[in-house]
């Protein structure tokens, strides 16, 4: 195996790759990344097992073959190389790299013992906006439950042209707190429901935030199998196992009609929270929200027996009738952050029942707090 390829679409490869190789410690060979010269260019690949990375690289390639390295020293390397032409070559068991006036020599293992990588069931296929598709991953992934008792609660609900929506719906909960979004789609209109690991969705969100659009590729392409997710954009593909359950029906807790509705300043009311936040009790993180209808105003307060107590008010429209409810203000927080405006509704009925945050005039991302029980 012998090539030449410009630093940094190595470097730029290298990143795409190097965070799924890792964590793997029973499988040492997942440390590692596998290089493929084939005459039509180079391949990085990396994997654990769950999920794996491809990303084509443009080189000239004089002598075709394989081999895998440990990713972090070879990543961490390459970016300390000058903006040079690099050239790779294995001789016997060590990768040569000569970039410079420098030459170093990495060991590493045979490629046949890397896992083989499935190859992507081209079954249904979309093609999304990419910013349409990370901003709907970044807006609902926090809301997955953290541990894994219930496996599907961990991932991230994936439906396409369901009975609920022509496009493309992702939603997340953790049984407290509900995150759903609604992406049109340029392309494709079969059916499916899937869950997707939220590791997975992270590790997208990623990939798309380090990926360039080059010459305006400004889509990325998605196929779904009954097992597995593939997503291709810029020079990377990314495929993932799928989380195999139902999702539950969270429909059922989105109310259809409110008593109360708050259109407030989202940065004024963040730091009315954060305030109250300093006087709750750890792991409640109780704050009160009492909507006043005749005076447009929203009391906010909080109660600590080891800090103290906390009472501040702010301007608000309501309309509708007088209520309060108690609320997780980390949840909250959670949710206003991911709104992306600068005005929002709260929309509520009553002290026992989910309460509603939205945009202002936007009916695309919804997000959904269930009330502390008093």
């Amino acid at each position: 195996m012998k090539y030449t390829c410009i630093k940094e679409n190595l470097e730029k490869a290298l990143d795409l790759v190097s965070g799924t190789a890792g964590k793997q410690v029973n499988l040492p060979i997942l440390l590692n990344i596998l290089i493929q010269a084939e005459e039509s260019g180079v391949k990085l690949i990396s994997t654990n097992l769950e999920m794996a990375v491809k990303v084509q690289v443009r080189a000239k390639v004089e002598k075709t073959g394989s081999f895998t390295v440990p990713a972090k020293t070879l990543t961490d390397f390459v970016h300390l190389l000058p903006e040079e032409q690099v050239e790779m070559e294995l001789i016997e068991s060590e990768l040569v790299i000569r970039c410079g006036s420098s030459s170093t020599k990495i060991k590493g293992m045979s490629a046949d013992e890397f896992p083989v990588v499935p190859e992507v069931e081209e079954k249904h296929g979309y093609v999304l906006k990419v910013n349409d598709l990370k901003q709907a991953m970044s807006q609902t992934v926090f809301a997955c439950a953290k541990n894994e008792v219930r496996p599907e609660l961990a991932g991230v609900f994936v439906g396409l042209f369901t009975e609920r929506f022509k496009g493309l719906i992702m939603a997340t909960t953790d049984s407290y707190r509900l995150a759903e979004k609604k992406v049109p789609v340029e392309q494709g209109e079969d059916e499916i429901k899937v869950i997707v690991p939220s590791r997975t969705v992270h590790e997208i969100i990623r990939l798309l935030a380090l990926a360039k659009e080059e010459q305006g590729e400004s889509n990325v392409r998605l196929w779904i199998s009954e097992n597995q997710i593939a997503i291709r954009y810029d020079s990377f593909e990314l495929t993932s196992r799928l989380v195999s359950g139902r999702y539950p029906d969270y429909t059922q807790i989105i109310p259809t009609s409110f008593k109360t509705t708050a259109l407030f300043s989202i940065s004024a009311m963040t730091k009315k929270i954060k305030a109250a936040s300093l006087f709750t009790t750890m792991g409640v993180n109780a704050v009160s929200f009492d909507l006043n209808s005749s005076e447009n105003s929203i009391a906010i307060s909080s109660t600590s027996t080891q800090t103290g107590e906390h009472a501040s008010e702010m301007d608000v429209e309501i309309s509708g009738e007088e209520n309060s409810i108690l609320l997780n203000h980390r949840y909250v927080l959670d949710g206003l952050q991911n709104l992306g405006s600068e005005e929002a509704e709260f929309k509520m009925n009553g002290a026992d029942s989910p309460c509603l945050f939205k945009a202002k005039g936007n009916e695309d991302y919804l997000y959904i707090v269930m009330p502390i029980r008093q």
